[in-house]
């Protein structure tokens, strides 16, 4: 019998007070009654890696090669800010939020997360990585399509988030929605000296 399939990602946490920036930027969306499935509070995040399906046994692998890729980080500091979309503004099916700060930094960390999982079989990913925290998904097949002008052109104060962890995560779709679970926690070792 073939062992379980789950899914999952690495990524970091986002500050609580982004439900804020989203709330304010669900009503600019039109017209009104597109279809928008905002994320849930707590469901935010920012993904370093999607690894998707995972066997189980290799849970412990993969907190082992995360370990080893975070263990000489140093504090990322990062600010959420700025509106975008997912594949077009015209036709949008991804709503996110933009990443600033020490953006270098954390191109080096998603590098040394894929060194260290690219011997377990997870392919590098071979587009530039986009550093962005989904907020809402837009349904494609809806009779209106949604004008979301007034969302990219919406400002707000800029939110800081620090990284000093990363988290492996399965992903489970029910139908009350999608549902994490933190597989391993992994801190930065500068952090703790």
């Amino acid at each position: 019998m073939s062992e379980r399939l789950i899914r999952t990602f690495v990524s970091v946490s986002v500050p609580k007070e982004i439900v804020n920036i989203q709330s304010m930027l669900k009503s600019t969306i039109e017209p009104k009654g597109v279809k928008v499935r905002w994320v849930m509070n707590g469901k935010m995040h920012l993904t370093l890696k999607f690894l998707g399906n995972t066997t189980q046994g290799s849970i412990d692998n993969l907190n082992e090669a995360l370990f080893n890729a975070v263990k000489s980080a140093k504090v990322i500091n990062l600010s959420i800010s700025g509106t975008g979309a997912f594949p077009v503004k015209g036709r949008p099916n991804v709503l996110w939020l933009g990443i600033k700060g020490d953006i270098d930094e954390l191109k080096q960390l998603t590098v040394n997360i894929n060194n260290s999982l690219e011997p377990l079989g997870f392919i590098t990913e071979k587009r530039d990585f986009l550093p962005h925290v989904t907020i809402a998904r837009i349904k494609s097949n809806q009779k209106k399509i949604p004008n979301i002008s007034n969302y990219l052109n919406t400002t707000f104060t800029e939110l800081p988030m620090k990284i000093v962890k990363i988290s492996l995560v399965q992903s489970e779709s029910f139908s009350k929605g999608t549902f994490y679970t933190i597989l391993g926690t992994h801190f930065f070792r500068t952090n703790l000296e």
